[in-house]
Parts: C-alpha cells; sequence; structure tokens
C-alpha cells in the first residue's frame, strides 16, 4: 500500500518505518524541516534502540521517503496516518489542535478515497472530530480509524512487529478488510485484531495506561508503608505478584513513573472522567501517590544530610524516565535534582543517552560527567534514578575509592543492601529492610 505518514515524533517514525519494514510504500511527513533534513541525511532525532539500522534499510530499498510537503503525500496515498503528539493542556485535557490541524489537510488533500488512521493517542470522541472536519473539506469517500499505538520507548520495534494486540475502531464495513491487508504480516503469530467502534478504541489505550500507571502507585504506596511497619516491599511485591492475578510486570517500586505517556494519558483521562460528569476518583489518586513519590528519594537525603545541603555534592545516575531512552518529560530525575539544587547542593549527573535532552530542562544548573565513575569524585552520596543496565553491577571497591562518602540512595531498588553493607557503605532503598 502507499501509505502517508504525518508526524515524525516518537509514534510516527517507529510506525513509519515498520510499516515500511512490512513492505508498504510509505512517506513520513513532518513540517520541522530541520528534522526532515536529519532524517533525509540518515540521522535519527529520538533514541530508540535500533531504529536507526532499520530507518537505513528501508530508505535503501526505497519503501521509506521524508518530507514536508503533506498534500503531495496525502493525494498519493491509500492510508493517511495521524501520528502527532497530544500534550497536555492546561486543564490537563489533550491538546488536539495538532491532530485537528492534520485531519484539515488530509481533507483538503485527497484526490481518491482513503482510510486515515488516527494513531496519535486521543481522547473519546476525538473520532467524531476528525470526521466532522473531513466532511466539511472532501468529497472523496473516506473512514476514520482509531489505531491507538502500545508501544514502550525502549522497545518500540518489537512491540510494533510483534504487538499482543491490535485495536481497530472504525466504521466502514469496508475498513476492516483494508486494516487486516495494512497489518496482515504481524497477524501470522495469532495475536488477535480487535475491530470494534471508534470511541472504544479510543478509550482502550487510556485504559490500558491508566491501568499500569495505577499499579506502578500502588506498589510505590506500599512501599511507604513497608518502611512505616517493617516490612520488605521486595518480598510483599514477590508475595502478591507471583498471583498469576496480578502479576509482577509493572510492579516494581521506585521513585515515580514519567515518560511521555503515564502521566499525559492520567492526566487526559481525568478530564475525560470530569467533562462526563463522573469524577475517576482511583485515577486521581494515581496522579497524588505518583507526585509524592517523586520525592521521596529527596526526602531520605534531607533525613541523613539535613535540610540545607550547601557544600554537599551529590552524584546521580540516569536522568532519562526510564532506560533505553534519550526521553526527559516527566522524569522523576528532574524533580529530584530540582529539590537538591533548591536545598543548596551541587549535582553531577551520568546518562548513557539523556545528557543532551536533559540539558533542556536542568541546563547548566548541574555538571554533566563524562562516564559513571567521574560522576562519583567528590561525592557525599551516588542516587541512582534510572536504571541503566551499566549501573547494574558497578565494582562497588572501585566506587568506594572514587567516592569520599558511603551513602547510596537506590531509587529503583536494583542493588542488594547486604551486598553494599558488607562494603561499607549505607544503603537507602525505596521500602527495602536494611
Amino acid at each position: 500500500m502507499d501509505i502517508c505518514v504525518v508526524g515524525t515524533g516518537y509514534v510516527g517514525l517507529v510506525a513509519g518505518t515498520c510499516l515500511a519494514d512490512l513492505g508498504h510504500m510509505v512517506t513520513c511527513v513532518d513540517r520541522d524541516e530541520a528534522k526532515v533534513a536529519l532524517l533525509k541525511s540518515g540521522g535519527v532525532p529520538i533514541y530508540e534502540p535500533g531504529l536507526d539500522q532499520l530507518i537505513k534499510r528501508n530508505v535503501r530499498e526505497g519503501r521509506l521517503h521524508f518530507t514536508t510537503d503533506g498534500p503531495t503525500a496525502v493525494a498519493k496515498s491509500e492510508v493517511s496516518y495521524i501520528a502527532v503528539g497530544t500534550p497536555s493542556a492546561d486543564d490537563g485535557s489533550a491538546d488536539l489542535s495538532g491532530v485537528m490541524a492534520v485531519a484539515k489537510m488530509i481533507g483538503e488533500s485527497l484526490v481518491k478515497s482513503c482510510t486515515v488512521v488516527i494513531k496519535s493517542t486521543v481522547p473519546v470522541g476525538t473520532a467524531d472530530k476528525v470526521r466532522k472536519i473531513l466532511n466539511e473539506t472532501t468529497e472523496q469517500a473516506f473512514d476514520v480509524v482509531s489505531n491507538p499505538e502500545f508501544l514502550k520507548e525502549g522497545a518500540a520495534i518489537e512491540d510494533f512487529l510483534k504487538p499482543d494486540r491490535i485495536v481497530v475502531g472504525c466504521r466502514e464495513p469496508g475498513t476492516e478488510a483494508i486494516v487486516r491487508e495494512l497489518y496482515g504480516p504481524l497477524l501470522r503469530t495469532g495475536k488477535p485484531i480487535l475491530f470494534m467502534d471508534n470511541r472504544s478504541a479510543e478509550l482502550s489505550k487510556y485504559a490500558a495506561n491508566a491501568f499500569l500507571a495505577t499499579k506502578i502507585s500502588f506498589i510505590n504506596e506500599l512501599s511507604l508503608l513497608c518502611e512505616a511497619v517493617g516490612a520488605d516491599v521486595d518480598s510483599v511485591r514477590r508475595g502478591a505478584g507471583s498471583d498469576s492475578r496480578i502479576g509482577l510486570r509493572f510492579f516494581f517500586p521506585g521513585v515515580g513513573y514519567g515518560g511521555s505517556c503515564f502521566p499525559k494519558d492520567v492526566k487526559a483521562l481525568m478530564r475525560t472522567g470530569e467533562e462526563a460528569g463522573f469524577p475517576l476518583s482511583i485515577v486521581d489518586a494515581v496522579e497524588q501517590v505518583n507526585a509524592r513519590q517523586k520525592q521521596v528519594l529527596f526526602n531520605k537525603v534531607v533525613r541523613v544530610f539535613g535540610a540545607d545541603l550547601s557544600g554537599k555534592s551529590f552524584a546521580v545516575w540516569g536522568l532519562s524516565f526510564k532506560p533505553q531512552t534519550d526521553d526527559m518529560r516527566e522524569a522523576p530525575s528532574v524533580v529530584v535534582i530540582d529539590a537538591l539544587l533548591a536545598a543548596g547542593a551541587k549535582v553531577v549527573a551520568y546518562d548513557p543517552e539523556a545528557m543532551e535532552e536533559a540539558k533542556h530542562s536542568l541546563g547548566e544548573r548541574i555538571t554533566y560527567a563524562e562516564s559513571r565513575m567521574h560522576a562519583l569524585q567528590g561525592a557525599d552520596a551516588l542516587l541512582l534514578i534510572t536504571e541503566w543496565n551499566e549501573f547494574r553491577n558497578p565494582d562497588w571497591e572501585q566506587v568506594a575509592d572514587t567516592m569520599p562518602g558511603r551513602h547510596i540512595f537506590d531509587g529503583r531498588n536494583i542493588y542488594d543492601p547486604a551486598q553494599l553493607n558488607s562494603a561499607g557503605f549505607t544503603y537507602h532503598g525505596i521500602g527495602r529492610l536494611t
């Protein structure tokens, strides 16, 4: 099929590249001339493992193209994807201005029948709004498909090419056949493609992300209870999560969730509930617990060093909101570092991929280390915030030789308290017995 994907952010670039890898002819559109020029030159504006090689292969084989000319790309396509961002507005709702602008451009550009696929994460009722715009701007036949993405940053390519399920909301009977052809190679494993109405498909994405966020906030709140009553959250996590009805995935305590999806989607779902006259009290609590959890590591530092951290230096390992990405959106590290700086501390940080992105939010207020060990020089304590693999098994003797301080604040519970204590460090985890 000839496909147009409007938006070369995280979702659009991954989707467009993977669709090309399935054999389709794909043109990715973005109004950012610098980004399109970068992509044409072989560069990639985001970090996602394996994406650069997949782009190079499909560009080389002539299936993947990049342009700023949306109307021309739409005019030649059988399927046009809307994959632009839907950031949170001031009231927490999803900002749909980008989606509506693209819908208008698509409608004005159509010269033949087309299937319009909304890949952006959008609230209930968005497909109806897009359909209205298309009705007002084109006389060509079309259907609007709600096809939310379920991609994990750091594993997006595998998630797209080996999905747990494909959710499709549409209205016209003939659209099902088009979508089946579109995703045909992905259906051979027997994983389900679920057809439903648009509104149910739109809500499915929010339901999935809000449930996962709930699971994280639940174990985070339990971690604080564990500290209060003298239990170990890792044991509690395993004891409860081994129940097949609960499971251990997304059931790890830490310093809170971040990223481009959970914070935004939780807020948007709350706003949808308010607009429908049905406030979502559980989802509201999830958001409150997460905001509190991002302060936990700093509060532990204050209990050790006091509220005035002037003259103290802290090493931070990990800045991105999770490993295998350079995404700093809603990253817990920013909250922790802001609090340290406000208390007068010096911060030296290292992250394998996210330091350039971190400068957008942290600027030059901190020192960016050349390596994980360089960050430890002169530090009174180490704060582990993002569990990159290279942080999991450091040489603790080398750490002791490099870092004057002996406090380890483990924001992801990846270290063995007994091992660290025997090595002469004082371990501070999240809800753990030490």
